[in-house]
């Protein structure tokens, strides 16, 4: 036995746990940028630790200028990140030239995994889990913004794992997005894209419903290649392939 049949674990501090948890909700935009995080000792609750637990992890996050502390009576600690100027732009750009067979090898995964989570949703889901859908629908319907939508759509898109009842899609789900919102947020703003995307997401609600399981699985591939075409357009457009 060899020592490369094995790595080294990273342990994880309370502080670094606690800055992944709202990093990652950064990077899904269900924080967005201009918003307060709730107060320290609310933090500290949900969190299960010491406020100095969270404040170091706030610390973190400020380091890598994600949030920032504002002092007075409106003050509190907001997301700034990531910001919407151009050199932000430039670098997600140089970020996607450089991750470019990364983003292609997700859109294969969200093939495979995002349609059969659907198909388990629709005969596992609740109730409750369809109000949360269609709550997520209506305020993607009438977002403003791109960024507004793909909050929205993310938070549709990981309910309807969570609705699967099955913690492998959704910890699928939750990975494959990290990767895929970054090039979602880079596609030029298209009120026509958030049109076809709302249709393609009612298509997948209406089949979650009726308790579809097949009609979910044919809603969802339909969309989910959908967006493949539009990041794949961008992709090729960032990185052409080399003329032979």
């Amino acid at each position: 036995m060899t020592d490369r049949q094995f790595r080294r674990v990273e342990q994880l501090r309370a502080h670094e746990y606690v800055a992944e948890q709202i990093r990652r909700q950064i990077a899904f935009g269900l924080i967005p940028s201009g918003e307060a995080l709730p107060p320290e000792r609310e933090l500290a609750k949900v969190f299960g630790v010491g406020r100095a637990t969270v404040q170091h992890a706030l610390r973190l996050l400020e380091a890598e200028r994600l949030v920032e502390t504002r002092r007075g009576r409106t003050g509190g600690t907001f997301v700034t990140g990531p910001v919407d100027d151009g050199i932000a732009v430039d670098r997600l750009l140089a970020k996607l030239r450089r991750e470019r067979e990364r983003v292609r090898e997700v859109l294969i995964y969200r093939r495979v995994v995002e349609p059969e989570a659907a198909a388990e949703a629709a005969t596992a889901r609740t109730e409750g889990e369809l109000d949360a859908l269609r709550e997520a629908c209506r305020h993607a319907a009438s977002a403003a913004t791109d960024a507004d939508f793909i909050a929205h759509d993310t938070r549709f898109h990981l309910g309807v794992a969570e609705a699967s009842r099955n913690r492998f899609f959704l910890e699928a789900t939750e990975k494959l997005r990290l990767v895929l919102n970054e090039a979602l947020v880079a596609l030029p703003e298209s009120p026509l894209w958030r049109e076809r995307s709302t249709a393609e997401h009612a298509a997948v609600l209406r089949a979650l419903e009726a308790r579809d399981g097949e009609g979910a699985r044919r809603a969802m591939l339909a969309h989910v290649e959908t967006t493949e075409r539009s990041v794949s357009a961008l992709l090729s457009a960032l990185c052409p392939e080399p003329r032979a």
